[in-house]
């Protein structure tokens, strides 16, 4: 005599349709992390023929209207000395500051900024666009 039930309910998940969508979303939040730019401050470079990859420590913006900033902070010529100083005191290596002018900014100002960050002791670096550069 068989008392076991011939017809057992096997309960099952189907995943197929959810790694499927899991996998997309993967994809698709990876290629947004790597379009992602620290530079919120909208900028033309200077074209270069070379590339100027450095480590940055802090990033000074110089725009078109010679304002400056530190990051996304908006300030003045008289208060750059005093806000660097405060991001390399950070830092135990030589730090590099890159700075990312406007090709149509005043070479004065950019000029400026790089005597405050050499007075601080770091190394200053222009970001320049190679994307049209030719080898």
């Amino acid at each position: 005599m068989n008392i076991r039930k011939r017809f057992r309910n096997h309960p099952e998940v189907h995943t197929g349709a959810l790694n499927d969508i899991l996998f997309i979303l993967l994809l698709f939040f990876l290629i947004v992390s790597t379009l992602a730019n620290p530079n919120v401050i909208k900028v033309s470079n200077p074209k270069a023929k070379a590339d100027t990859k450095a480590k940055q420590t802090v990033v000074v913006t110089v725009d078109k209207s010679q304002q400056i900033f530190i990051g996304a902070e908006k300030i003045s010529m008289n208060e750059l000395e005093a806000k660097l100083k405060a991001f390399l005191s950070k830092e135990t290596d030589k730090p590099s500051v890159v700075i990312n002018g406007d090709s149509t900014a005043h070479l004065g100002t950019a000029i400026q900024v790089m005597q405050i960050i050499k007075k601080l002791g770091a190394t200053p670096v222009m970001a320049v666009d190679n994307s049209g550069a030719r080898n």
